[in-house]
């Protein structure tokens, strides 16, 4: 039996594991591969959807199933299935669409299963479309095929916030709206945010809530740290997140899963 036996450690992926230099740390691999020859369970949890992080998957040890769309899909990529997924509700065109309406600076990028369909996209759309580097449809509204995954509105955060209000005003308890990005709102069904999706994953491993440890950067990250035994984010994390109380770390680009493998390395 490894000294990792029993536990879980989640991973974001953008501007945690994978650095703000466009590279996997050779150091958060090494210590990837040690945790889990030492018994322990690694997994994703990012916002990319299943279309946009598959390419990057093989490039990653896991060996649990990864929390994908901010919680809206459960993926195990040993096995190659989906293992669980929900969706936005079906009043998702209309709801966005009235924000939209209030908000007409905003683009809207959605996933309808494996395709991406963007409307009125702005610059910022634009450089995240290049960043996943994936085709897409751009088109009306009303045009967007459903169901949806999840959606993004793109904007400055300004604009981006009193969007995140209004819809949760009038759809509280239809929808999670959480920014992944300062310029990203992500949109996903109620209940469905990398909190529940990790929860979800240690249940399936047999993993209890003392031995779960989460990593990320973002405020959408938030969820899936607080049911980490120690919370931890890289340097270049968010101002939310260090307000919130997150054990900070190296930077992404300097292998902030080798600090963490460190860490457990002298507390187990």
């Amino acid at each position: 039996m490894g000294k990792f036996n029993g536990l879980l450690l989640a991973s974001d992926f953008d501007d945690t594991l994978y650095g703000l230099d466009l590279r996997i740390p050779e150091r958060n691999l090494e210590a990837i591969r040690y945790f889990m020859e030492e018994g322990g369970y690694f997994a994703m949890s990012t916002g990319r959807a299943h279309r946009t992080f598959a390419p990057y998957a093989p490039l990653i040890p896991m060996n649990a199933p990864a929390v994908l769309s901010n919680g809206a899909a459960i993926y195990d990529f040993q096995a190659d299935r989906m293992l669980e997924q929900t969706h936005l509700p079906p009043t998702a065109p209309q709801d966005l669409g009235a924000v939209m309406e209030r908000f007409p600076s905003l683009s809207l990028e959605a996933y309808h299963g494996e395709d991406i369909y963007v409307c009125h996209p702005n610059d910022i759309t634009f450089a995240h479309l290049k960043k996943v580097n994936c085709d897409y449809t751009q088109c009306e509204l009303a045009d967007m095929p459903t169901p949806w995954v999840k959606a993004l509105f793109h904007q400055e955060r300004e604009v981006l916030l009193q969007a995140q209000a209004m819809l949760l005003e009038g759809g509280g308890e239809r929808y999670e709206a959480i920014f992944s990005n300062p310029r990203y709102l992500e949109l996903t069904a109620k209940g469905s945010n990398k909190g529940g999706g990790v929860a979800r994953v240690a249940r399936m491993l047999g993993v209890t809530p003392e031995h779960i440890y989460c990593v990320g950067d973002n405020q959408n990250d938030i969820p899936m740290m607080e049911l980490s035994a120690i919370p931890f984010a890289p340097a270049n994390c968010a101002q939310e997140v260090k307000d919130w109380g997150a054990r900070i770390l190296c930077h992404c680009n300097d292998g902030v899963i080798g600090d963490i493998v460190e860490i457990l390395d002298k507390l187990y």
